[in-house]
């Protein structure tokens, strides 16, 4: 009876008023009231006198402590000779010792304590995380200080790190969607641009002991750092103890460039890489896309979803589901915090349908641009935003990332809080004048990855075909 009378009372929520009996509730008549208004904790933020930037918020529902760390380098700022060396640096720094540890010795006293700790570098940013039970919290914050502030960089490591990346050099034209990931990127940013440049056998090999040194010394300062702790403590216990482990740490003033190299290839031409190994067409198209701080951004992002992300998206629904041309179809275009993303459509169909899904695409591009989305359409490019909004801030560590993000790349604090009012304020003509800022047909790039002998026709329908030569320097094919 209880679970009857709760059903009941659902119904009365969803439809507003209890349908009479036998009477079928049509998805398309219920009505959903508005989503409640939500409160997302505020961390508390100190800076210690040498700059060191810490984010605090307790949560006091599990014995766990969580670290999180962002420090102002990445593999944008590595010599263009030396491509790789902030990603061994970030590997070296965690395996090759720390302190008067050597690398085992951190390994077991982590291993002997369930802790994790990670160091990672991304192409605009340095992390570290560590993840331990509040009662061994005190022993392993030292762990951490010493990675950051004294790696050892012990050369078996460094060794053992190289060997790694030139394994996958030699494995990095095994996947054709690997492939055009790679090419695709150089084709939009240029193959020079430390958005899109990669690692080869020689950068590996060039890089040393000295070099991680270097690098290390020139990024790793308090005042380029962000420490975000979540978890079970008292304010006053951790701050004295980040005082303890950091605060004597010195501060420098390092100039970072801000100007990298970004030259797009030639526009209006088809690159082509001979796959044959491979029973299908992987293609990419597109050009740069924009910034997460661009004023359409949100138009954007509901655009993209109308366009061509999820099952509903006019891309899946016509080239996948209407022709059956891909199995799976993606696009939109990219954002990314302090440089442009990239705007690409991307798939895999048969070599005998390739041209067809090609122009099938285009034809979307047009249409986007061209047509005005439907009210349904705006509807559900808005809900699917809004319904992976809370995953957002769905934990108390996630709360914390987001605020030491929008603080590294200069966001305003409110950034997430505001983010949902522009999304439900996006209206059709926003998205209509969104796509035609930035979809340019005529800037676009084609990259397709495939047997050339098996296409249905020529791809230099719709352009000059180049082919590009995917051959491993000195590691073979």
């Amino acid at each position: 009876m209880k679970r009857k009378a709760g059903m009941l009372a659902l119904l009365a929520v969803i439809g507003g008023t209890m349908p009479a009996a036998g009477q079928v509730v049509r998805p398309g008549d219920i009505r959903y009231p508005p989503l409640p208004a939500w409160q997302i904790p505020a961390p508390e933020r100190v800076t210690l006198p040498n700059g060191l930037v810490v984010f605090l918020l307790e949560d006091h529902e599990l014995p766990l402590i969580n670290v999180q760390v962002r420090i102002k380098t990445g593999s944008r700022y590595e010599p263009a000779d030396k491509v790789g060396l902030a990603d061994v640096a970030a590997t070296v720094m965690r395996t090759g010792g720390a302190g008067d540890r050597s690398g085992s010795e951190v390994d077991q006293f982590l291993e002997d304590r369930a802790a994790n700790l990670y160091t990672n570098m991304g192409v605009s940013v340095g992390t570290a995380d560590l993840s331990v039970l509040k009662e061994h919290f005190a022993a392993a914050l030292p762990i951490l200080a010493d990675v950051l502030r004294r790696p050892r960089f012990e050369e078996d490591k460094i060794v053992e790190a190289k060997v790694q990346e030139k394994s996958a050099i030699a494995r990095r034209n095994d996947s054709p969607g690997s492939i055009a990931f790679r090419e695709f990127q150089k084709l939009v940013y240029g193959a020079a641009s430390p958005y899109a440049r990669h690692t080869e056998h020689a950068t590996i090999d060039g890089i040393t002991r000295d070099d991680l040194v270097a690098f290390h010394s020139r990024f790793f300062h308090p005042n380029h750092v962000m420490i975000g702790v979540v978890g079970d403590f008292k304010r006053s216990d951790m701050l004295r103890l980040i005082r303890q482990h950091f605060g004597d740490w010195k501060r420098a003033d390092v100039q970072l460039p801000t100007d990298f190299a970004i030259e797009p290839a030639a526009p209006g031409k088809v690159y082509f890489v001979q796959k044959t190994d491979i029973t299908q067409t992987n293609f990419r198209l597109g050009h740069l896309g924009t910034t997460i701080n661009d004023p359409d951004y949100f138009a954007v992002e509901v655009m993209n979803t109308i366009f061509g992300q999820g099952f509903s998206s006019r891309l899946f629904n016509v080239i996948r589901s209407e022709k059956g041309l891909a199995y799976a179809i993606y696009g939109g275009v990219g954002a990314s915090y302090d440089y442009p993303g990239v705007f690409q459509v991307g798939g895999e169909t048969k070599f005998e349908s390739s041209s067809v899904a090609l122009r099938s695409v285009l034809h979307e591009i047009q249409r986007i641009m061209t047509e005005p989305v439907s009210d349904q359409e705006l509807s559900y490019g808005k809900e699917s935003y809004l319904n992976s909004f809370v995953f957002n801030f769905d934990t108390p560590a996630e709360v914390v990332s987001r605020q030491m993000l929008y603080e590294y790349y200069g966001y305003p604090a409110d950034f997430l809080q505001t983010s949902r009012a522009r999304i439900e304020a996006v209206t059709a003509e926003d998205i209509r004048r969104a796509a035609n800022r930035f979809l340019t047909p005529d800037r676009l790039v084609i990259l397709a990855v495939g047997d050339e002998t098996k296409l249905d026709t020529s791809l230099a329908e719709f352009g000059p075909v180049v082919y590009l030569d995917v051959t491993i320097p000195g590691g073979g094919s």
